[in-house]
């Protein structure tokens, strides 16, 4: 399949550049994989098509405050670091802007007498680099690092919350599983309080969000790994409701491919590791039945994994419907439930 394929035509002004007022206000589109079919309703309406026995999938991470400001030693020059994966004690992949300055040996400066040192350059464009500190990582970060909100982003957030999850508990994402931004506490035990089963499962999430896909031939774009990790509980809770029949509804793609990346089987199997599954039309779904989702960019990895639930023709038809009906696009857009 050919990347052009995945495009679409988006007027600027639907990328959402802020959160709905209330979280779950924002709109929902129900779509139909098999007919194409679509309503528009409201995101508090979700309630009304989940059944009681369907289980819904979150993803728990958390996003830190991975984009840092620091200045080039000896000359001074400025440095944007953007944390992306750890990839061992103290060390990280990492993004650097601009990266001729981040040779390796280089060495980086930041507020709170953090320093970072490069190693070594990553296949993906990417520095590994090793960080130097007194007292606590995690402290220094939240203390001098800024929410790494997508570039599509122009505005400020007033409140850095407003790009977690209200569910959001495990450190480490470089961006928002953005699906499970629409839910509230208060909706989350209305859902409960209907029957459904609240699993939750992590995806840190990397660069394989950022990175756009450049191969014309989809199939030769290489995703980039990111980390997984789900328990034994969340496993057992899940394979018996496949066993039972029951439905098994993901929130957002990051959840989707973690369910699918460890229960190629039809299985899922509890553990942790690194995926770099690239979902596409073609693929079958193993584990997922059902999918909550936001509205993707055009030729998006994304995109073309929410076409592997119906087609790509539908799909596009839908997200045409989209744009005419004036929903908002992106991380701070509104969602679509895919049944």
């Amino acid at each position: 399949m050919k990347l052009s394929d995945f495009y679409y035509d988006l007027p600027k002004e639907l990328i959402a550049q802020h959160p709905a007022e209330q979280r779950d206000h924002a709109r929902l589109m129900l779509y139909d994989r098999q007919s194409g079919a679509v309503e528009h309703k409201h995101f508090y309406d979700l309630i009304d098509e989940l059944h009681q026995g369907d289980v819904l999938v979150f993803n728990d991470s958390r996003v830190i405050p991975a984009r840092l400001y620091g200045k080039k030693s000896p000359t001074g020059g400025k440095v944007e670091v953007l944390l992306l994966t750890p990839v061992g004690e103290d060390t990280w992949e990492v993004l650097v802007k601009p990266g001729k300055r981040a040779l390796p040996g280089a060495v980086i400066e930041f507020p709170e007498g953090l320093t970072c040192q490069i190693l070594d350059r990553t296949d993906f464009g990417g520095r590994i680099v090793k960080f130097e500190y007194d007292g606590v990582f995690d402290d220094i970060i939240d203390k001098i690092g800024e929410m790494p909100l997508p570039p599509y982003i122009h505005e400020k957030l007033e409140d850095p919350d407003e790009y977690q999850t209200v569910y959001a508990r495990e450190r480490g994402s470089a961006a928002a599983p953005t699906a499970g931004l629409h839910f509230t506490d208060e909706l989350l035990e209305r859902i409960k309080a209907k029957g459904v089963e609240l699993v939750f499962v992590t995806l840190h999430v990397g660069l394989g969000t950022f990175r756009p896909v450049e191969e014309e031939n989809i199939e030769d774009h290489e995703m980039h790994s990111e980390f997984y990790s789900i328990t034994e509980e969340a496993a057992q809770t899940i394979n018996r409701a496949k066993a039972e029949g029951r439905r098994i509804v993901a929130v957002g793609t990051t959840s989707i491919r973690t369910l699918e990346s460890a229960g190629t089987t039809g299985v899922l199997h509890a553990g942790s590791g690194w995926t770099n599954i690239f979902i596409y039309p073609g693929y079958t779904f193993h584990i997922v039945d059902a999918l909550v989702t936001n509205f993707h960019l055009p030729e998006s990895t994304l995109l073309m994994l929410i076409s592997a639930m119906s087609t790509r023709e539908k799909i596009l038809k839908a997200y045409e419907i989209a744009v005419q009906e004036k929903y908002r696009f992106f991380s701070f857009g509104d969602a679509m439930f895919i049944r």
